[in-house]
Protein backbone atom coordinates (compact mmCIF):
# COMPACT_ATOMS: atom_id res chain seq x y z
CA UNK A 1 0.00 0.00 0.00
CA UNK A 2 1.52 3.48 -1.15
CA UNK A 3 0.53 5.26 1.66
CA UNK A 4 1.70 3.16 4.22
CA UNK A 5 5.87 4.54 4.43
CA UNK A 6 3.47 8.26 5.26
CA UNK A 7 1.85 6.72 7.98
CA UNK A 8 4.54 5.08 9.63
CA UNK A 9 5.67 8.92 9.46
CA UNK A 10 2.89 10.25 11.18
CA UNK A 11 2.83 7.83 14.43
CA UNK A 12 5.07 10.44 16.14
CA UNK A 13 2.84 12.53 15.90
CA UNK A 14 0.09 11.41 17.63
CA UNK A 15 2.20 12.43 20.87
CA UNK A 16 1.43 15.53 20.31
CA UNK A 17 -1.80 15.69 20.06
CA UNK A 18 -4.96 15.79 22.21
CA UNK A 19 -8.08 14.27 22.52
CA UNK A 20 -11.31 14.98 24.27
CA UNK A 21 -14.06 11.38 25.04
CA UNK A 22 -17.14 11.94 26.39
CA UNK A 23 -19.36 8.93 27.18
CA UNK A 24 -20.19 6.06 29.25
CA UNK A 25 -17.90 4.74 31.42
CA UNK A 26 -17.52 0.80 33.00
CA UNK A 27 -15.92 -1.75 34.52
CA UNK A 28 -14.69 -5.09 32.15
CA UNK A 29 -14.36 -8.06 34.18
CA UNK A 30 -12.48 -10.96 32.37
CA UNK A 31 -12.77 -14.52 34.48
CA UNK A 32 -10.52 -16.90 32.90
CA UNK A 33 -10.16 -20.63 33.68
CA UNK A 34 -10.67 -24.28 32.07
CA UNK A 35 -13.69 -25.91 31.36
CA UNK A 36 -13.44 -29.77 32.22
CA UNK A 37 -16.87 -31.11 32.32
CA UNK A 38 -20.32 -30.41 32.65
CA UNK A 39 -22.19 -29.82 35.43
CA UNK A 40 -24.50 -32.82 36.94
CA UNK A 41 -26.77 -30.28 37.89
CA UNK A 42 -27.51 -28.94 34.50
CA UNK A 43 -26.66 -29.49 30.88
CA UNK A 44 -24.14 -26.48 31.21
CA UNK A 45 -19.81 -26.21 31.45
CA UNK A 46 -18.51 -25.54 35.03
CA UNK A 47 -15.64 -23.45 34.82
CA UNK A 48 -12.84 -23.57 36.85
CA UNK A 49 -11.58 -20.66 37.56
CA UNK A 50 -7.70 -19.42 37.37
CA UNK A 51 -7.54 -16.13 37.48
CA UNK A 52 -9.62 -12.81 36.92
CA UNK A 53 -8.54 -9.40 34.96
CA UNK A 54 -10.28 -5.70 35.50
CA UNK A 55 -10.10 -3.21 32.92
CA UNK A 56 -12.29 -0.29 32.02
CA UNK A 57 -15.01 -0.50 29.24
CA UNK A 58 -16.54 1.93 27.15
CA UNK A 59 -15.65 5.32 27.19
CA UNK A 60 -12.63 4.55 29.52
CA UNK A 61 -11.59 2.43 26.74
CA UNK A 62 -11.23 4.86 24.32
CA UNK A 63 -9.18 7.18 26.76
CA UNK A 64 -6.77 3.83 27.51
CA UNK A 65 -6.65 3.39 23.52
CA UNK A 66 -5.83 6.87 23.25
CA UNK A 67 -3.16 6.86 25.88
CA UNK A 68 -1.64 3.69 24.38
CA UNK A 69 -0.91 5.44 21.47
CA UNK A 70 0.49 8.44 23.17
CA UNK A 71 -1.99 10.68 22.88
CA UNK A 72 -3.18 13.00 25.59
CA UNK A 73 -6.93 12.42 26.74
CA UNK A 74 -9.31 13.95 28.97
CA UNK A 75 -12.38 11.85 29.76
CA UNK A 76 -15.60 13.00 30.79
CA UNK A 77 -18.62 10.97 32.11
CA UNK A 78 -19.97 9.25 35.02
CA UNK A 79 -19.63 6.38 37.56
CA UNK A 80 -21.47 5.21 40.14
CA UNK A 81 -20.37 6.22 44.27
CA UNK A 82 -19.70 2.72 44.82
CA UNK A 83 -16.51 -0.18 45.10
CA UNK A 84 -16.77 -0.72 41.61
CA UNK A 85 -16.78 3.14 40.83
CA UNK A 86 -13.78 3.60 42.81
CA UNK A 87 -12.11 0.37 40.91
CA UNK A 88 -12.49 2.08 37.83
CA UNK A 89 -11.08 5.22 38.90
CA UNK A 90 -8.09 3.75 40.15
CA UNK A 91 -7.48 1.90 36.82
CA UNK A 92 -7.77 5.20 35.05
CA UNK A 93 -6.01 7.39 37.13
CA UNK A 94 -2.90 4.67 36.97
CA UNK A 95 -2.71 5.98 32.89
CA UNK A 96 -0.60 9.07 32.72
CA UNK A 97 -1.49 9.49 29.29
CA UNK A 98 -5.59 10.40 30.95
CA UNK A 99 -7.12 13.22 32.45
CA UNK A 100 -10.20 12.80 34.16
CA UNK A 101 -13.13 14.89 34.70
CA UNK A 102 -15.68 12.44 35.94
CA UNK A 103 -18.89 12.83 37.82
CA UNK A 104 -20.11 10.72 40.49
CA UNK A 105 -23.76 9.81 40.47
CA UNK A 106 -24.91 8.59 44.06
CA UNK A 107 -28.39 7.55 42.86
CA UNK A 108 -26.79 4.97 40.20
CA UNK A 109 -24.43 1.86 40.24
CA UNK A 110 -21.39 2.05 37.79
CA UNK A 111 -21.99 -0.30 35.24
CA UNK A 112 -19.93 -3.61 35.23
CA UNK A 113 -19.64 -6.23 32.46
CA UNK A 114 -18.22 -9.81 33.24
CA UNK A 115 -17.28 -12.21 30.49
CA UNK A 116 -16.64 -15.83 31.64
CA UNK A 117 -13.97 -17.14 29.54
CA UNK A 118 -12.40 -20.76 28.79
CA UNK A 119 -9.50 -20.83 26.97
CA UNK A 120 -10.36 -17.73 24.56
CA UNK A 121 -13.84 -18.53 24.25
CA UNK A 122 -16.89 -16.47 26.08
CA UNK A 123 -19.17 -18.76 28.24
CA UNK A 124 -21.46 -15.97 29.28
CA UNK A 125 -21.68 -12.17 29.68
CA UNK A 126 -23.12 -10.79 32.52
CA UNK A 127 -24.20 -6.71 32.63
CA UNK A 128 -25.18 -4.98 36.15
CA UNK A 129 -26.30 -1.25 35.12
CA UNK A 130 -29.13 0.70 35.45
CA UNK A 131 -29.71 2.78 31.88
CA UNK A 132 -31.51 5.83 33.61
CA UNK A 133 -30.32 9.57 32.69
CA UNK A 134 -28.24 10.73 34.94
CA UNK A 135 -29.75 13.38 36.76
CA UNK A 136 -30.38 17.02 34.91
CA UNK A 137 -27.90 18.68 37.99
CA UNK A 138 -24.98 16.23 36.83
CA UNK A 139 -25.92 16.50 32.87
CA UNK A 140 -25.56 19.91 33.11
CA UNK A 141 -22.22 20.00 35.54
CA UNK A 142 -20.58 17.54 32.57
CA UNK A 143 -22.00 19.38 29.43
CA UNK A 144 -20.41 22.72 31.23
CA UNK A 145 -16.84 21.11 31.79
CA UNK A 146 -16.68 19.69 28.54
CA UNK A 147 -17.49 23.16 26.81
CA UNK A 148 -15.33 24.38 28.57
CA UNK A 149 -12.55 22.48 27.61
CA UNK A 150 -13.55 22.37 24.24
CA UNK A 151 -13.46 26.51 24.38
CA UNK A 152 -10.31 26.69 25.57
CA UNK A 153 -8.67 25.85 22.71
CA UNK A 154 -5.50 23.12 21.95
CA UNK A 155 -8.05 20.11 21.25
CA UNK A 156 -7.93 18.05 17.88
CA UNK A 157 -10.96 16.01 17.78
CA UNK A 158 -13.61 15.37 20.16
CA UNK A 159 -15.27 11.50 20.96
CA UNK A 160 -18.86 10.71 21.66
CA UNK A 161 -18.63 7.06 22.86
CA UNK A 162 -22.35 6.59 23.27
CA UNK A 163 -23.19 3.03 24.92
CA UNK A 164 -26.77 3.88 25.77
CA UNK A 165 -25.94 3.89 29.90
CA UNK A 166 -27.28 7.54 30.65
CA UNK A 167 -24.76 9.99 30.01
CA UNK A 168 -25.43 10.87 25.97
CA UNK A 169 -28.55 12.62 26.09
CA UNK A 170 -30.07 14.10 23.24
CA UNK A 171 -29.35 17.45 24.82
CA UNK A 172 -25.89 16.74 25.71
CA UNK A 173 -24.83 15.32 22.40
CA UNK A 174 -26.38 18.47 20.63
CA UNK A 175 -24.43 21.03 23.02
CA UNK A 176 -21.39 18.72 22.25
CA UNK A 177 -21.43 19.18 18.30
CA UNK A 178 -22.78 22.75 18.53
CA UNK A 179 -19.73 23.27 20.55
CA UNK A 180 -17.00 21.95 18.80
CA UNK A 181 -18.32 23.28 15.55
CA UNK A 182 -18.33 26.68 16.89
CA UNK A 183 -14.62 25.52 17.73
CA UNK A 184 -13.34 23.95 14.08
CA UNK A 185 -13.11 20.32 16.22
CA UNK A 186 -14.01 17.54 14.59
CA UNK A 187 -16.41 15.40 16.19
CA UNK A 188 -16.40 11.61 16.16
CA UNK A 189 -19.33 9.50 17.26
CA UNK A 190 -19.16 5.98 18.44
CA UNK A 191 -23.47 5.70 17.53
CA UNK A 192 -26.06 3.52 19.55
CA UNK A 193 -29.42 2.78 18.65
CA UNK A 194 -30.90 3.27 15.40
CA UNK A 195 -31.94 7.18 15.51
CA UNK A 196 -28.57 8.61 13.89
CA UNK A 197 -30.16 11.92 13.72
CA UNK A 198 -29.15 12.71 17.25
CA UNK A 199 -26.16 13.06 16.02
CA UNK A 200 -26.93 15.76 13.93
CA UNK A 201 -23.53 17.91 12.62
CA UNK A 202 -20.75 15.56 13.51
CA UNK A 203 -18.08 14.79 11.37
CA UNK A 204 -18.32 11.30 11.73
CA UNK A 205 -20.12 8.43 12.74
CA UNK A 206 -18.93 4.86 13.43
CA UNK A 207 -20.94 1.90 13.39
CA UNK A 208 -20.75 -1.74 12.75
CA UNK A 209 -22.22 -3.55 9.90
CA UNK A 210 -25.01 -4.62 12.12
CA UNK A 211 -25.46 -1.21 13.75
CA UNK A 212 -25.82 0.13 9.83
CA UNK A 213 -28.39 -1.94 8.41
CA UNK A 214 -30.45 -1.21 11.67
CA UNK A 215 -30.15 2.74 11.79
CA UNK A 216 -31.33 2.84 7.60
CA UNK A 217 -33.40 -0.69 7.15
CA UNK A 218 -31.27 -1.41 3.98
CA UNK A 219 -28.84 -4.05 2.98
CA UNK A 220 -25.44 -4.47 4.11
CA UNK A 221 -24.14 -7.17 2.28
CA UNK A 222 -21.85 -5.83 -0.76
CA UNK A 223 -19.63 -2.88 -0.81
CA UNK A 224 -22.32 -1.20 -2.95
CA UNK A 225 -24.98 -2.02 -0.45
CA UNK A 226 -23.28 -0.44 2.59
CA UNK A 227 -21.97 2.78 0.14
CA UNK A 228 -25.61 3.09 -0.09
CA UNK A 229 -26.69 2.65 3.10
CA UNK A 230 -24.16 5.21 4.78
CA UNK A 231 -24.60 7.82 2.24
CA UNK A 232 -28.26 7.86 3.26
CA UNK A 233 -27.24 8.76 6.73
CA UNK A 234 -24.75 11.38 5.54
CA UNK A 235 -27.79 13.25 3.55
CA UNK A 236 -30.53 12.26 5.88
CA UNK A 237 -28.73 12.83 9.28
CA UNK A 238 -26.86 15.44 8.27
CA UNK A 239 -23.46 13.68 9.31
CA UNK A 240 -20.36 14.57 7.33
CA UNK A 241 -18.82 11.09 6.47
CA UNK A 242 -19.75 7.56 7.65
CA UNK A 243 -16.88 4.51 7.99
CA UNK A 244 -18.54 1.42 8.44
CA UNK A 245 -16.63 -1.26 10.29
CA UNK A 246 -17.25 -4.73 8.71
CA UNK A 247 -15.77 -7.40 10.57
CA UNK A 248 -13.97 -9.64 7.95
CA UNK A 249 -15.00 -7.60 5.16
CA UNK A 250 -13.12 -4.44 6.34
CA UNK A 251 -13.89 -1.00 6.82
CA UNK A 252 -15.14 1.48 4.73
CA UNK A 253 -15.23 5.04 4.50
CA UNK A 254 -18.42 7.20 3.11
CA UNK A 255 -18.79 10.50 2.32
CA UNK A 256 -21.47 12.42 0.02
CA UNK A 257 -18.77 12.57 -2.67
CA UNK A 258 -17.03 8.67 -2.34
CA UNK A 259 -16.47 6.02 -1.08
CA UNK A 260 -13.39 3.49 -0.26
CA UNK A 261 -13.08 0.22 1.10
CA UNK A 262 -10.31 -1.22 3.15
CA UNK A 263 -9.73 -4.63 3.38
CA UNK A 264 -9.81 -6.23 6.78
CA UNK A 265 -6.04 -6.74 8.00
CA UNK A 266 -6.46 -9.18 10.92
CA UNK A 267 -4.44 -12.77 10.20
CA UNK A 268 -6.52 -14.20 13.18
CA UNK A 269 -9.23 -13.20 15.13
CA UNK A 270 -9.82 -13.91 18.76
CA UNK A 271 -11.68 -11.51 20.32
CA UNK A 272 -13.77 -8.41 18.90
CA UNK A 273 -14.22 -6.83 22.83
CA UNK A 274 -13.53 -3.40 22.49
CA UNK A 275 -12.60 -3.28 18.36
CA UNK A 276 -14.75 -0.53 18.01
CA UNK A 277 -13.09 1.53 20.60
CA UNK A 278 -9.80 1.18 19.12
CA UNK A 279 -11.12 2.38 16.00
CA UNK A 280 -12.53 5.37 17.36
CA UNK A 281 -9.75 6.12 19.43
CA UNK A 282 -7.06 5.59 16.36
CA UNK A 283 -8.86 7.91 14.08
CA UNK A 284 -9.33 10.77 16.56
CA UNK A 285 -5.72 10.73 17.31
CA UNK A 286 -5.18 10.72 13.63
CA UNK A 287 -7.44 13.44 12.58
CA UNK A 288 -5.98 15.43 15.71
CA UNK A 289 -2.58 14.77 14.52
CA UNK A 290 -3.83 16.46 10.99
CA UNK A 291 -4.32 13.18 8.82
CA UNK A 292 -6.44 13.44 6.32
CA UNK A 293 -9.78 11.28 6.89
CA UNK A 294 -8.83 8.36 4.72
CA UNK A 295 -5.33 8.02 5.96
CA UNK A 296 -6.57 8.46 9.51
CA UNK A 297 -9.09 5.21 8.39
CA UNK A 298 -6.56 4.00 6.85
CA UNK A 299 -4.29 3.78 10.86
CA UNK A 300 -7.08 2.77 12.54
CA UNK A 301 -7.79 -0.06 10.07
CA UNK A 302 -4.18 -1.20 10.76
CA UNK A 303 -4.88 -0.74 14.53
CA UNK A 304 -8.43 -2.96 14.22
CA UNK A 305 -6.21 -6.07 12.68
CA UNK A 306 -3.84 -5.75 15.34
CA UNK A 307 -6.46 -5.73 18.09
CA UNK A 308 -8.55 -8.27 17.49
CA UNK A 309 -6.11 -10.64 17.94
CA UNK A 310 -6.12 -10.38 21.30
CA UNK A 311 -8.40 -11.74 23.79
CA UNK A 312 -9.90 -9.04 26.03
CA UNK A 313 -10.59 -5.57 26.17
CA UNK A 314 -7.46 -4.43 24.59
CA UNK A 315 -5.40 -1.76 23.39
CA UNK A 316 -2.78 -1.06 20.92
CA UNK A 317 0.40 0.48 21.26
CA UNK A 318 2.55 2.56 18.76
CA UNK A 319 5.51 0.18 18.37
CA UNK A 320 2.93 -2.41 17.56
CA UNK A 321 1.48 0.12 14.59
CA UNK A 322 4.95 0.57 13.46
CA UNK A 323 5.94 -3.01 12.88
CA UNK A 324 2.65 -3.72 11.29
CA UNK A 325 3.36 -1.11 9.26
CA UNK A 326 6.68 -2.15 8.21
CA UNK A 327 8.91 -0.36 10.09
CA UNK A 328 11.74 -1.60 12.58
CA UNK A 329 11.19 -5.31 12.17
CA UNK A 330 11.57 -7.52 14.57
CA UNK A 331 12.55 -5.09 17.09
CA UNK A 332 9.55 -2.85 17.32
CA UNK A 333 7.24 -5.83 18.23
CA UNK A 334 9.91 -7.23 20.41
CA UNK A 335 12.19 -4.75 22.56
CA UNK A 336 9.12 -3.64 24.80
CA UNK A 337 8.40 -0.99 27.73
CA UNK A 338 7.38 -2.81 31.13
CA UNK A 339 3.74 -1.68 30.33
CA UNK A 340 3.96 -2.81 26.83
CA UNK A 341 5.41 -6.25 28.11
CA UNK A 342 2.60 -6.73 31.22
CA UNK A 343 0.18 -6.32 28.76
CA UNK A 344 1.69 -9.05 25.91
CA UNK A 345 2.13 -11.40 28.72
CA UNK A 346 -1.31 -10.71 30.00
CA UNK A 347 -2.40 -11.52 26.30
CA UNK A 348 -0.28 -15.20 25.90
CA UNK A 349 -1.80 -15.70 28.91
CA UNK A 350 -5.38 -15.27 27.71
CA UNK A 351 -4.04 -17.95 25.03
CA UNK A 352 -3.26 -20.55 27.70
CA UNK A 353 0.45 -20.26 27.05
CA UNK A 354 3.06 -20.78 29.66
CA UNK A 355 5.42 -17.72 30.06
CA UNK A 356 9.12 -18.24 30.88
CA UNK A 357 11.59 -15.62 32.12
CA UNK A 358 15.67 -15.47 32.21
CA UNK A 359 17.80 -12.80 32.58
CA UNK A 360 21.34 -11.15 32.05
CA UNK A 361 23.95 -8.44 30.88
CA UNK A 362 24.10 -10.48 27.30
CA UNK A 363 26.98 -8.09 26.66
CA UNK A 364 28.81 -9.85 23.99
CA UNK A 365 26.61 -12.61 23.12
CA UNK A 366 28.30 -16.06 23.19
CA UNK A 367 27.77 -19.84 22.83
CA UNK A 368 26.91 -19.79 26.45
CA UNK A 369 24.11 -17.04 26.02
CA UNK A 370 22.47 -18.53 22.79
CA UNK A 371 22.31 -22.27 24.95
CA UNK A 372 20.80 -20.29 27.95
CA UNK A 373 17.72 -18.84 25.84
CA UNK A 374 17.66 -22.33 23.83
CA UNK A 375 17.13 -24.10 27.17
CA UNK A 376 14.40 -21.54 28.59
CA UNK A 377 12.70 -21.14 25.22
CA UNK A 378 12.87 -25.01 24.82
CA UNK A 379 10.41 -24.87 28.83
CA UNK A 380 8.13 -22.51 27.93
CA UNK A 381 5.72 -20.88 25.04
CA UNK A 382 6.84 -17.50 24.90
CA UNK A 383 9.96 -16.31 26.70
CA UNK A 384 10.82 -12.97 28.02
CA UNK A 385 14.65 -11.89 28.46
CA UNK A 386 15.45 -9.16 31.25
CA UNK A 387 18.57 -6.95 30.24
CA UNK A 388 20.13 -5.16 32.62
CA UNK A 389 20.34 -1.54 31.23
CA UNK A 390 23.29 0.25 31.11
CA UNK A 391 23.48 1.49 34.30
CA UNK A 392 23.11 -1.50 35.86
CA UNK A 393 25.60 -3.00 34.02
CA UNK A 394 28.16 -0.38 35.22
CA UNK A 395 26.91 -1.36 39.07
CA UNK A 396 27.52 -4.73 38.82
CA UNK A 397 30.49 -4.99 36.09
CA UNK A 398 32.43 -2.01 36.63
CA UNK A 399 32.97 1.23 34.77
CA UNK A 400 34.02 -0.40 31.27
CA UNK A 401 31.23 -2.12 30.87
CA UNK A 402 29.30 -2.62 29.05
CA UNK A 403 31.16 -3.19 25.53
CA UNK A 404 27.56 -3.03 23.79
CA UNK A 405 25.20 -0.26 25.29
CA UNK A 406 21.66 -1.45 25.81
CA UNK A 407 19.47 -0.79 22.53
CA UNK A 408 22.22 -2.85 20.69
CA UNK A 409 21.92 -5.85 22.97
CA UNK A 410 18.14 -5.92 23.12
CA UNK A 411 18.36 -5.66 19.18
CA UNK A 412 20.72 -8.56 19.28
CA UNK A 413 18.62 -10.74 21.70
CA UNK A 414 15.55 -9.66 20.09
CA UNK A 415 16.47 -11.10 16.88
CA UNK A 416 16.66 -14.54 18.59
CA UNK A 417 13.56 -16.65 17.35
CA UNK A 418 13.60 -18.54 20.51
CA UNK A 419 13.18 -14.46 22.22
CA UNK A 420 9.73 -13.86 22.16
CA UNK A 421 10.07 -9.97 24.53
CA UNK A 422 13.06 -8.08 25.72
CA UNK A 423 12.84 -5.08 28.25
CA UNK A 424 15.09 -3.38 30.04
CA UNK A 425 15.25 -3.32 33.81
CA UNK A 426 17.67 -0.72 35.71
CA UNK A 427 17.32 -1.99 39.36
CA UNK A 428 20.47 -4.46 40.67
CA UNK A 429 18.02 -7.45 39.87
CA UNK A 430 15.45 -8.86 38.19
CA UNK A 431 13.06 -8.95 41.40
CA UNK A 432 10.33 -6.23 40.41
CA UNK A 433 10.12 -7.03 37.09
CA UNK A 434 9.25 -11.05 37.75
CA UNK A 435 6.67 -9.52 40.53
CA UNK A 436 5.08 -8.09 37.59
CA UNK A 437 5.53 -10.65 34.92
CA UNK A 438 4.72 -13.51 37.50
CA UNK A 439 6.39 -16.38 35.18
CA UNK A 440 5.38 -19.99 35.06
CA UNK A 441 9.14 -20.44 34.71
CA UNK A 442 12.10 -18.95 35.81
CA UNK A 443 15.49 -20.22 34.10
CA UNK A 444 18.90 -19.33 35.30
CA UNK A 445 22.33 -21.09 34.45
CA UNK A 446 23.27 -23.82 36.53
CA UNK A 447 26.19 -21.88 38.33
CA UNK A 448 23.60 -20.79 40.70
CA UNK A 449 21.64 -22.90 43.83
CA UNK A 450 17.84 -22.97 43.07
CA UNK A 451 17.84 -21.30 46.79
CA UNK A 452 20.19 -18.06 45.44
CA UNK A 453 18.14 -17.38 42.04
CA UNK A 454 16.56 -14.11 42.75
CA UNK A 455 12.67 -14.23 42.58
CA UNK A 456 12.61 -17.84 42.93
CA UNK A 457 11.16 -18.36 46.11
CA UNK A 458 8.56 -15.91 44.94
CA UNK A 459 7.78 -17.95 41.49
CA UNK A 460 7.65 -20.90 43.41
CA UNK A 461 5.12 -20.11 46.12
CA UNK A 462 2.00 -19.41 43.64
CA UNK A 463 2.94 -22.31 41.82
CA UNK A 464 5.69 -21.46 39.12
CA UNK A 465 8.95 -23.52 39.02
CA UNK A 466 13.06 -22.69 38.47
CA UNK A 467 14.55 -24.25 35.70
CA UNK A 468 18.32 -24.48 36.39
CA UNK A 469 19.92 -24.08 32.28
CA UNK A 470 23.38 -26.61 31.84
CA UNK A 471 26.30 -24.54 31.25
CA UNK A 472 28.47 -24.40 28.27
CA UNK A 473 32.21 -24.58 29.94
CA UNK A 474 34.82 -21.93 28.32
CA UNK A 475 32.80 -18.76 27.53
CA UNK A 476 32.86 -15.79 29.37
CA UNK A 477 32.30 -12.23 28.29
CA UNK A 478 34.60 -10.65 31.22
CA UNK A 479 37.55 -13.41 29.59
CA UNK A 480 36.41 -12.60 26.20
CA UNK A 481 36.73 -9.28 26.91
CA UNK A 482 40.53 -9.90 28.81
CA UNK A 483 41.88 -11.66 25.82
CA UNK A 484 41.31 -8.77 23.48
CA UNK A 485 42.82 -6.58 26.12
CA UNK A 486 45.27 -8.65 25.71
Amino acid sequence: MNKTPRLIEWLPRLRDAKVLCVGDVMLDRFVYGDVERISPEAPIPVLRISREVVTVGGAGNVARNLSALGTHVQLFGAVGDDAVGAEAVEVLSGDNGVTLSLVKDTTRPTTVKTRFIAGVQQLLRTDEEDLRPLSQTLLGELSASLSQAVSGGGCGALILSDYGKGVLTDAVIAEAISTAKAAGIPVIVDPKGTDFARYRGASLVTPNRNELAEATRRPVETDNDVAAAAQSLVTQCGIDAVIATRGPQGMSVVTADECVHLPALAREVFDVSGAGDTVVATLAAGLAAGLPLTEAAQLANVAAGIVVAKVGTAIVRPGELSDALGGAPGLGSKFLGRDELVDRVAQWRARGLSVGFTNGCFDLVHPGHISLIEQASAACERLVVALNDDASVGRLKGADRPVQPEQARGRVIASLSGVDAVVLFSEDTPRELIEQVRPDVLVKGADYAADEVVGGEFVIDYGGRVVLADLVDGFSTTDTISRISN
